[in-house]
């Protein structure tokens, strides 16, 4: 059985390797290898409440390093008996550890809640039981401190905008970070192939915030009246006479903002595994036949080289929907940040 063919097992690559040895010298004993793959089934489902548990602990942790949550509820004014009751409504009163203990409770989709809590909280899920409940619920994010808005609510209305945003940087990176990689590739040792490693590397080591406030004021501020764009916007723009109507155009800002440290990665990885597929023999055949050398590269050369690129854009399609909600505050985008 070849290694590629073992991955529906459940593991990993020197799992695999392993499982081959002993294909190679005779260990094919059904049962073990049923074994094998039901402990390491389990192994990393271990493995990934840990980290679960890990995270959620941080984050618990982390906030409460943030100052007191219940005077951010209650703003500026107010006396002890509002404190006290704020206090005791978020569970502030409680010991470190116990107030842990109902987190996990709450933001677990297996728990157990009385009567109160479900009609209080409008858990949604399915309940078992009288006073207390048994239930296989949605985790319950409880509400914003700032809006006093349930968190499920402000990420719904984040959402759309956020994938908007997100999904317009990767197409901006991988539709010139590709071309960008094979020219520098084709023109290797020239000042062209220097200019693009050299905007590259800034690409990748500029901050982010620093691109963002520059390109706000230069193309939003600056500039606005030759480019038409603008430093603030939203997804949709919303007239009194006209109505809701989409402006695309607000998106460009945000997403070149975003869009830059994938680009320049995207141009790095696609020149050097271009170099690479140029000296290869089918390329070389290629070359030896005639063909024009654009079939050369973007036919024969290309597909061999996007392997790296793939591995990279796909990490970066899990990244930038939580870069989105970090961006220079110079540049907002509305309905995309992730309220805190």
């Amino acid at each position: 059985m070849p290694t590629s063919d073992m991955w529906w097992l459940g593991f990993g690559s020197h799992e695999c390797q392993s499982l081959v040895d002993d294909l190679h010298t005779g260990h094919t004993d059904p049962f073990m290898l049923e074994t094998k793959r039901r402990y390491r089934l389990r192994t990393r489902l271990a493995y990934g409440m840990l980290v679960m548990f890990g995270v959620i602990a941080s984050v618990f942790l982390l906030f409460q390093g943030i100052g007191d949550p219940a005077r951010l509820v209650m703003g500026q004014t107010g006396d002890a008996a509002t404190l006290r009751n704020i206090r005791k409504e978020l569970n502030l009163d409680q010991p470190l550890h116990l107030q842990f203990l109902l987190y996990i409770n709450d933001v677990s989709p297996l728990s157990v809640h009385t009567r109160d809590e479900v009609e209080s909280k409008s858990l949604k899920g399915i309940f078992i039981g009288g006073e207390y409940r048994l239930a296989i619920k949605l985790p319950y994010l409880r509400r914003s401190y700032q809006t006093r808005k349930p968190v499920w609510e402000l990420l719904s209305e984040a959402l759309a905008g956020t994938a908007v945003l997100a999904a317009a940087a990767m197409a901006l990176a991988i539709g010139l970070g590709i071309p960008f990689g094979v020219w520098a590739a084709v023109h290797r040792h020239t000042w062209k192939d220097r200019s693009l490693v050299l905007l590259s590397v800034a690409g990748i080591s500029a901050p982010s915030f620093f691109l963002g406030m520059v390109i706000a004021y230069v193309l939003g501020f600056q500039w606005s009246s030759v480019t038409g764009l603008h430093m603030t916007g939203s997804l949709f723009d919303v007239d009194p006479f006209a109505g809701r109507s989409l402006s695309l155009r607000n998106l460009i800002l945000p997403a070149l903002t975003l869009g830059i440290r994938p680009l320049a990665i995207i141009t790095q990885l696609t020149r050097s595994s271009m170099l690479d597929v140029l000296g290869q023999d089918h390329v070389r055949t290629a070359r030896a036949k005639g063909l024009p050398e654009s079939i050369v590269v973007w036919k024969h050369a290309l597909p061999g080289a996007l392997n790296p690129v793939l591995t990279a854009v796909t990490g970066w399609n899990t990244s930038l929907a939580g870069k989105v909600s970090v961006r220079s505050p110079s540049m907002p985008w509305k309905n995309s940040t992730i309220p805190s």
